[in-house]
Formats: structure tokens, C-alpha cells, sequence
């Protein structure tokens, strides 16, 4: 399997995966993989490769193309309103619910959890405190946006971004799962401009074909959003 392993400091890694990437962050007693992957589905081997510490597993959403290896974990993080978008492929193990404001310690190294709903209804970020770096999932990105189908909200994910901007004083970069990384702070405005441009109706949307799923695409110039036609 095809992936790519890029350290970033001395105890923190991305897995670039097929056009997604989890993340490895290390404390001084315990480690945690941030989704699990697209492609590949030994992401705690990959872990176990990088470091000596006990690994522990959080989702930032439910996606299948953040939960390739979560078999390989009897019990992992994810926000309870995300279990039905991950139970619909049938997906095992225990859910460990964190919630906003919850703290993940990993030793010298604090976790703390925002809930970002939208693009899921149990999308998370997670703000590496000390670091000062947001690892934002899917919602905040420069790549494509899925917002079409079921679980998808345009109108809670363009609340999901003003709650966020409460926090921009608490960190100074982003680390999305797709597109560039990092990205500025200054992408959550963009974004949010974006959005309700799409949702007024003021950008115009190009047809096309997704994993089967005939939707509109929306380019903003800092996303594009895939939307239901």
C-alpha cells in the first residue's frame, strides 16, 4: 500500500494516504492517531513504527476515508452524533465519546476538542494547545468540500465557522486532512464568505459526477464546495 510518512517536529507525524492524511501526535506517555486512514488499514502498525508509546485512536468524523484501519482498535475517540455516519458501513468497536471542551492529556502534551458540525454532524477539530496548531479534520481545508448527501448541513457548518472564530487567539496553524497544509487561520473567513455565497445563491455551480453522485461544485477560490444539485 502507497502512503507517505512526513515528520513534523520532534514528536508529531502526518500519513499522506491516497489524497487524505491522519496524523500521529506523541506525548511523554501515551500517543494518538488522529483518523486512521483511507487506503490503508495498518495505521497503528505505521504508528507502532514511529514510537514506543501506547497509541490510542480519535476520528475527527466518520467518513470512510478517515477509518480505514479503526478494526485494528477495539475502542476509539469520536463525537457521539457521529455514530450513525459511522455504523452505515456496518463498522465495528467501541466508541469513546468526547465532546467539546473535552481534554485529551497525552503527558506535556493537552488535546482540547471542537465540535464542528456541518460537513458531518459529529465533525471535530482538535486544538493542540501548547503547539498552538488546530487539526481541523475535513471542515477547514482548500481542497473539495463534501456537502452533498445526508449528513451534510450548509447552514450549521457556516455556524460551525463562527463558532471556530472564537478560538483563532488560541492558535496560529491549521493541519487539514486534505489540501495544503498547513493552512492560515485566515482560510476559516474565507471559507465562511464562501459558504453563504453558495447558500444566497451568488455562485454559480458547475455540474459533475462524484463516486457516482450527480452534485454541483462550487468554487469560491479558497474551496470548493460539492453540493446537492
Amino acid at each position: 500500500m502507497d502512503y507517505e510518512i512526513i515528520q513534523i517536529g520532534s514528536d508529531s507525524w502526518r500519513i499522506e494516504d491516497s489524497g487524505v492524511r491522519f496524523f500521529l501526535l506523541a506525548g511523554t506517555e501515551r500517543a494518538l492517531l488522529v483518523d486512521s486512514g483511507r487506503s490503508v488499514h495498518n495505521a497503528r502498525d505505521i504508528a507502532g513504527s514511529l514510537t514506543d508509546l501506547p497509541i490510542g485512536l480519535l476520528n475527527t468524523h466518520g467518513d470512510m476515508d478517515h477509518v480505514g484501519s479503526n478494526a485494528q482498535f477495539d475502542a476509539f475517540y469520536m463525537h457521539p452524533d457521529e455514530e450513525e455516519n459511522f455504523r452505515r458501513g456496518e463498522r465495528g468497536g467501541k466508541i469513546l465519546p468526547v465532546r467539546e471542551g473535552d481534554l485529551i492529556d497525552l503527558g506535556e502534551r493537552t488535546l482540547e476538542v471542537i465540535h464542528l458540525p456541518g460537513h458531518t454532524p459529529g465533525s471535530i477539530a482538535l486544538l493542540d494547545r501548547s503547539r498552538r496548531v488546530l487539526i481541523s479534520g475535513d471542515p477547514i481545508q482548500d481542497g473539495r468540500i463534501f456537502m452533498f448527501g445526508r449528513f451534510r448541513n450548509m447552514e450549521k457548518y457556516i455556524q460551525s465557522l463562527e463558532h471556530l472564530q472564537t478560538w483563532r487567539g488560541r492558535f496560529d496553524a491549521i493541519w487539514p486532512s486534505h489540501g495544503s497544509i498547513p493552512v492560515s487561520p485566515e482560510l476559516i473567513d474565507k471559507l465562511h464568505d464562501g459558504a453563504i455565497r453558495v447558500l444566497e445563491g451568488s455562485v454559480k455551480g458547475q455540474p459533475m459526477e462524484v463516486h457516482g453522485n450527480s452534485i454541483r461544485a462550487y468554487d469560491v477560490g479558497a474551496a470548493v464546495f460539492l453540493c446537492d444539485p
